[in-house]
């Protein structure tokens, strides 16, 4: 295939789900590798005003640096350096996604990506969920369409250099691709094209709350309640379902659906959105920090707000009220 014509593919992904502005600044995060140096060529060549940023967590000695100056010099990255020995591959991760937050950024993430992590999910937590196209905090995927191979024809057909990172066999991943993927196809030669197709099945409810909610609904008696979370319940009054939302104390360490949350100030609490919630200190309604933030109206209701009495001073992934910047602490579990 051309090299144009995977420009076209990642094209029509990005108009189709609507992931950059047509001609639109996009900031690529970048790694020298073969994934993230097509994504920053390819978005180029395509018009977009694209930027690039690599983070150098000097994990890998020489090699580290290397990586970083290639990404300097051939990709025109800034390079910041962050990152601690022994730090996991989760928390580089996190470590990562902090960088160029406000402005969007795009990752150089494909479907070979896009399989392994199925794979991993399935076995370690029995969830068929995918790398998203779209993150909370606004990262994009324009590559989930391509496959590995493809990356690496695309810059072997522009002539552009990049970099193998030696440590990618002795992780997690590296033994999926290297071992489970392989005995996979020997199986079926069609494996990762059906593995693909679960992230594109309509998602299911995790597995406790479907059974929650059945045991609810099969229920005779005339009125019963079911706790979907700390902070939820779902409750049937006869023929009427309906769901509570009480807060949740912010203490130490909290878990509020897929997110952690820590905090070390008193006082704090974490519920759902209500109608007319604003921020803290600011005129601006939380409704609109979704909005700008482009977060999925599906998504709003369950998205977790910190509360200081009956005021908003932050929305986890997002934004925080003057004064509580550092206040809260936040992970999501299902991130990448």
């Amino acid at each position: 295939m051309e090299a144009s014509q995977i420009r076209e593919r990642v094209e029509q992904l990005i108009r189709a789900e609507n992931l950059i502005e047509p001609g639109g600044d996009v900031l690529c995060l970048v790694s020298g590798g073969a994934d993230s140096t097509c994504l920053w060529h390819a978005l180029r060549a395509l018009d977009y005003r694209v930027s690039a940023l690599h983070v150098n967590h000097r994990q890998r000695g020489e090699e580290s640096e290397q990586d970083a100056s290639f990404c300097r010099d051939e990709l025109g990255a800034e390079v910041v350096e962050a990152g601690e020995p022994g730090m996991s591959e989760a928390e580089l991760r996190e470590l990562r996604y902090s960088f160029g937050a406000g402005r969007l950024r795009a990752t150089g993430h494909t479907a070979s990506d896009q399989v392994e992590t199925i794979i991993y999910r399935l076995v370690s937590s029995g969830s068929t969920r995918g790398i998203k196209l779209r993150r909370e905090d606004g990262v994009v995927r324009p590559l989930l369409g391509l496959w590995r191979e493809e990356t690496r024809a695309y810059c072997l057909a522009e002539g552009l250099g990049y970099r193998e990172d030696s440590s990618n066999p002795g992780t997690v991943r590296g033994v999926i691709r290297s071992e489970v993927l392989p005995a996979l196809r020997r199986l079926h030669p069609a494996a990762e094209e059906n593995i693909l197709a679960c992230a594109r099945e309509r998602p299911r409810l995790p597995r406790g709350l479907e059974g929650a909610l059945l045991e609810l609904l099969g229920s005779h008696e005339g009125s019963k309640s079911v706790d979907l979370s700390p902070a939820l319940k779902a409750v049937r009054e006869y023929d009427r379902l309906f769901i509570e939302q009480a807060p949740l104390p912010l203490e130490g360490r909290v878990r509020f659906g897929p997110w952690i949350l820590e905090s070390g100030m008193e006082g704090l609490q974490v519920r759902c959105f209500k109608p007319g919630d604003r921020l803290a200190g600011r005129k601006k309604k939380i409704q609109d920090v979704f909005v700008d933030a482009k977060i999925p109206r599906s998504q709003r209701s369950s998205w977790p707000l910190v509360a200081k009495g009956e005021e908003i001073v932050a929305v986890p992934g997002i934004v925080a009220a003057p004064g509580y910047e550092d206040a809260v602490r936040a992970t999501r579990e299902d991130d990448r």
